[in-house]
């Protein structure tokens, strides 16, 4: 079974905007063309508070009905209070359900138009991804998932430490977790397209880096903070060098100098014949 983690309301309310100014709005070009159900049924997997709905419901156009599922009911509390339209002012209705994402079937997707994600994919195992992509490529559902991310950073200023910080962070992301496996981290989007692709499904891949700057200040220090703590985490070795390398981001975050990219990949499976 999935556990939340560090998945906090306020976490991702912080990150809410980086991620929408992140996302990749060609993919949902793409993905209008297909949405051949009116009204339109979205299942959302992972949806904490429903920021993916917030950002990608007002894009879409025709009525929507949104299913949102997460096994965190604080949050899908919040979800519920959201009130939005489509693109061109039709209603958009939101139901949720909290549940396991591990232990969805093909009837969970029967009457779906579309199924979506947003930073989830990293969280999940080979194995839950491969029965993920089966029981979506059973229904026959397209798939956006948005904000994976790939395991690269950048940080100015440069440090000599962020390559093996950057590598510690990514092991950590990739830990096993007791009764399900080792978790995918930056390779996820790697084996999600390899297993939609197996079913002979498109896979269509845009970048949709976090740019983050003095105006996401808060955000920033969040990040780096919780980033250096997952990788003395996993190598405790490197702590000499995290701290000396957040020493000089702090500085640079004081000064309102510090910039830093976090790559992500969105990715848009396309079943045969759509």
């Amino acid at each position: 079974m999935m556990t939340p983690g560090w998945v906090t309301a306020d976490w991702l309310a912080l990150r809410e905007p980086a991620d929408a100014a992140a996302r990749t709005a060609e993919l949902v070009d793409l993905l209008a063309e297909r949405l051949s159900t009116r009204p339109s049924v979205v299942v959302d997997l992972g949806s904490g508070s429903g920021a993916n709905m917030r950002w990608l419901a007002p894009r879409i156009s025709g009525a929507q009905v949104w299913w949102l599922i997460d096994q965190d009911r604080r949050l899908l509390e919040l979800a519920e209070q959201t009130a939005l339209t489509a693109a061109d002012g039709a209603p958009v209705t939101v139901e949720t359900r909290c549940a396991d994402l591990t232990r969805l079937t093909t009837d969970d997707f029967t009457d779906a138009s579309l199924v979506s994600a947003s930073a989830l994919l990293d969280l999940l195992t080979a194995d839950e991804v491969r029965t993920l992509v089966d029981t979506v490529a059973a229904a026959g559902t397209p798939a956006l998932f948005a904000l994976s991310v790939t395991g690269r950073v950048e940080c100015e200023p440069s440090d000599p430490g962020t390559a093996a910080i950057t590598a510690a962070f990514n092991g950590h992301q990739q830990r096993p977790i007791r009764g399900r496996g080792r978790l995918l981290g930056p390779s996820a989007p790697a084996v999600t397209t390899d297993a939609f692709r197996r079913h002979g499904w498109t896979v269509v891949a845009e970048p949709s880096p976090w740019r983050l700057d003095a105006t996401h200040a808060d955000l920033q220090m969040r990040w780096l903070t919780e980033w250096c703590a997952a990788a003395a985490e996993h190598d405790h070795h490197l702590v000499p060098t995290i701290e000396a390398a957040m020493t000089r981001w702090r500085t640079a975050w004081e000064a309102g100098t510090l910039r830093i990219v976090v790559h992500h990949v969105d990715l848009l499976a396309i079943p045969p014949g759509r």
